[in-house]
């Protein structure tokens, strides 16, 4: 008997990277969203309580992650925003959405982690409670939102880090214009004068009826 020699496929070569750029995207769009998604729900929870003390005793407080930092809320809807906009342009306008992707899941997590034992936003509300503007919360705890939002910040970071790995062979929102961003021009169909409602159809697009283009069917009597 011979030998036989296995051959590689050409297709089967290909759907290699095919099937690992379909991966990629879906990763991508699923940590990116769900990273916004998490993000600004982590921003509304609070984040840290206390208490300060009044002439009826100890008032509570409570202060949102807002309260202590805008910057992941903020960070996440441009976020989400690079992440639409990934797909929607090419080559160099890709990377560089994809590098805002990628900056802002970072600030979103460092801007957490920083948030996680800040208490000034909760001395804010102990001086306004008080009425004395040197009063400062006592009794300050921490919850773990903020190292929920830092989670979602990472999500955010990865479908950045893969848009910049991957992106180029993602296909774009729509080919249907050219690279220059003007619209494909359509054919002029070949038109019968004699049916009247060809020749109104030219007119409706803006087609002269009357132009070379335009010729009786041969296979008409």
């Amino acid at each position: 008997m011979g030998s036989v020699t296995a051959v590689p496929h050409p297709r089967t070569e290909a759907a290699g990277p095919a099937r690992s750029g379909r991966r990629s995207l879906a990763v991508t769009l699923l940590s990116g969203a769900l990273g916004a998604a998490v993000a600004l729900l982590a921003s509304r929870q609070g984040w840290a309580r206390g208490t300060a003390t009044v002439a009826g005793g100890d008032f509570p407080l409570t202060v949102k992650g807002s309260d202590v930092t805008g910057v992941p809320a903020a960070l996440a809807i441009v976020g989400l925003a690079a992440l639409v906009a990934v797909f929607a342009v090419r080559r160099s306008g890709r990377l560089l959405v994809s590098a805002l992707l990628a900056l802002s899941g970072a600030g979103i997590a460092v801007a957490s982690v920083l948030g996680a034992s800040d208490s000034s936003a909760l001395d804010e509300q102990a001086a306004t409670a008080s009425g004395n503007t040197a009063a400062t919360a006592a009794g300050i705890g921490h919850t773990g939102w903020p190292y929920v939002a830092a989670a979602a910040g990472a999500l955010i970071l990865l479908a950045g880090l893969l848009a910049l790995r991957h992106g180029r062979t993602w296909p774009a929102m729509s080919g249907r214009y050219e690279r220059d961003g003007r619209p494909r021009p359509r054919k002029a169909k070949p038109v019968d004068p004699d049916r009247p409602e060809d020749l109104w159809k030219a007119l409706d697009r803006g087609e002269d009826p009357t132009g070379p283009d335009t010729a009786p069917d041969p296979d008409r009597p």
